[in-house]
């Protein structure tokens, strides 16, 4: 399964701009969740040295595309209509782990929620995805 993953982290990352970033990492993986280890490089850091909130909306902006994506096998893309975060708590750079749920899938929309934690569990943030369902290259 693990392996069957990774083909889709490596499209991410080979096919978009924001996947060369994060260094996605399967941990846990079941029907509606997906949770995932990262990574925030230097690149991502505001200049008082947390990471910058785009950032974190961004990861969780993929993870919940992952997630949705995967479910399919590659065959529906998420086009998002609407993404509501609330950052907690700041994060640094280093190691985080992301986490993704659909909430609701039907025939055209999705909802999907999405958190980040600090490698010491902490919540640093929500974000609630909406997309548009489209059909996948």
């Amino acid at each position: 399964m693990k392996e069957e993953f990774q083909k889709y982290i490596d499209y991410h990352r080979h096919k978009g701009g924001t996947g060369k970033l994060y260094d996605f990492e399967l941990i846990e993986y079941k029907t509606g969740f997906l949770k995932l280890k990262a990574f925030f490089n230097s690149n991502t850091l505001n200049p008082v040295g947390t990471v910058q909130g785009g950032q974190i909306n961004s990861m969780l902006d993929d993870v919940t595309s992952l997630l949705l994506i995967y479910e399919s096998k590659g065959t529906i893309y998420p086009n998002s209509t609407n993404l509501h975060s609330i950052h907690h708590r700041p994060l640094y750079e280093g190691e985080v782990v992301a986490t993704a749920e659909i909430i609701k899938k039907g025939k055209t929309i999705a909802t999907m929620k999405g958190e980040v934690f600090s490698m010491d569990g902490k919540l640093a943030a929500t974000l609630i995805h909406t997309a548009v369902i489209m059909k996948g290259e």
